[in-house]
C-alpha cells in the first residue's frame, strides 16, 4: 500500500513537470513570433512611407530636366556654351586651344582676362567687337588658326597689350597693332609687303622683338628703334638700301638694340650691299654670295 501510494505521487509530481515546462515552450515561442510580426510590420511600413517620398520628389522635378552630362551634339556650335565649359578659365587667363567641336570664332571672355591663348583652333575672323570690352589684355595667341581677315580697329582699345601672336595663319595684311606691343609675331602667314602700312611698325616705340618669317614680303619694313630681334627668313626679298637698317644721312649712326636679324631663305644676296649693315653691330644672317 506505502509503496502504491508513493508511485502515484511520483507520477503526479512528473507530469505536473511535464506540463509545466510544455507551456514555458509554448509562451517563450509565441512570444519570438509576435516580435518577428511586428519587425516585419515597421519595415514595411518604413519601405512604404520611403517610396511615397521619393514619389513626391519626382513630382516636383520637371518632366524634361536636361543631364548636364550629355555632349554637345555633333556639329554643334561651341559659341552656344559658355567659354568657360569649352575652355580652362584660371585667375586672369583663359586657354583654348584645340577645342572640340571646332572654335571658329573668338570667344567672350571673362572680365578682367589678362592672357588669351586660343591656339590650334578654326578661327576665321577677328572682328572690331570682339575684344571691345577686355581692355585689360596683355597677351593674346592665335597661332595655327585660319584666320584671313582682321577687322580695322579691332585691338584699338587693347592699351595694354604686350604681346601678340597671329603665327601660322592666312593673313594677307594687317590691322593697325596696339602702341605698347613689345612681341610681335606673324610668322608663316601670307603676308606681302602692299599688305603692311608704311608706318605700321614705326610707331611701336616699346616693339623688342618683330617675327615676319616664311611669308611674301618683298621688301624690309620700315623698322622701330627699339627692335632687338628681327626674323625675315624664308620670304621674297631681292634687295636692301642703306635706309634699310641705317641712314644714308648720318655717317656716324651706329643701331645699338638691334642684335639679331635673319635674311637667309631670301633671292637677295647680301654681300651686295655692304653698306647697308655698317651701322650694326652684328651682320645678318643670309647669303652673301
Amino acid at each position: 500500500m506505502g509503496t502504491r501510494l508513493r508511485m502515484l505521487i511520483s507520477a503526479v509530481i512528473v507530469a505536473s513537470w511535464v506540463l509545466s515546462a510544455s507551456g514555458a515552450h509554448y509562451h517563450t515561442h509565441r512570444h519570438h513570433r509576435l516580435e518577428d510580426v511586428a519587425l516585419t510590420e515597421e519595415i514595411d511600413v518604413r519601405a512604404q512611407r520611403n517610396k511615397r517620398a521619393t514619389d513626391d520628389i519626382n513630382a516636383l522635378l520637371p518632366a524634361d530636366t536636361p543631364d548636364d552630362s550629355t555632349p554637345l551634339p555633333p556639329g554643334g556650335d561651341p559659341s552656344d556654351l559658355p567659354t568657360c565649359l569649352l575652355c580652362v578659365c584660371l585667375t586672369g587667363s583663359v586657354y583654348c586651344e584645340e577645342v572640340d567641336p571646332d572654335m571658329t570664332s573668338v570667344p567672350a571672355l571673362p572680365k578682367e582676362t589678362n592672357y588669351l591663348y586660343a591656339r590650334y583652333n578654326k578661327i576665321k575672323k577677328i572682328t572690331a567687337k570682339d575684344f571691345g570690352d577686355i581692355v585689360t589684355l596683355k597677351r593674346i595667341d592665335f597661332t595655327g588658326n585660319i584666320i584671313s581677315e582682321i577687322e580695322e580697329g579691332a585691338f584699338a582699345k587693347l592699351t595694354m597689350l604686350k604681346e601678340l601672336s597671329l603665327a601660322e595663319n592666312l593673313l594677307v595684311k594687317l590691322p593697325m597693332l596696339p602702341a605698347k606691343l613689345v612681341s610681335f609675331n606673324a610668322n608663316h602667314n601670307k603676308l606681302r609687303t602692299k599688305g603692311i602700312k608704311s608706318n605700321a611698325f614705326k610707331k611701336l616705340s616699346k616693339l623688342t622683338h618683330l617675327y615676319l618669317a616664311h611669308n611674301e614680303l618683298e621688301a624690309v619694313p620700315l623698322i622701330p628703334e627699339t627692335v632687338r630681334t628681327l626674323h625675315l627668313q624664308n620670304n621674297n626679298i631681292s634687295s636692301v638700301t642703306v635706309d634699310t637698317f641705317c641712314k644714308s644721312n648720318n655717317t656716324y649712326y651706329i643701331r645699338h638694340n638691334m642684335n639679331e636679324i635673319r635674311m637667309d631663305g631670301n633671292p637677295v644676296i647680301l654681300g651686295q650691299y655692304p653698306n647697308s649693315f655698317i651701322c650694326l653691330q652684328s651682320l645678318p644672317i643670309g647669303r652673301y654670295q
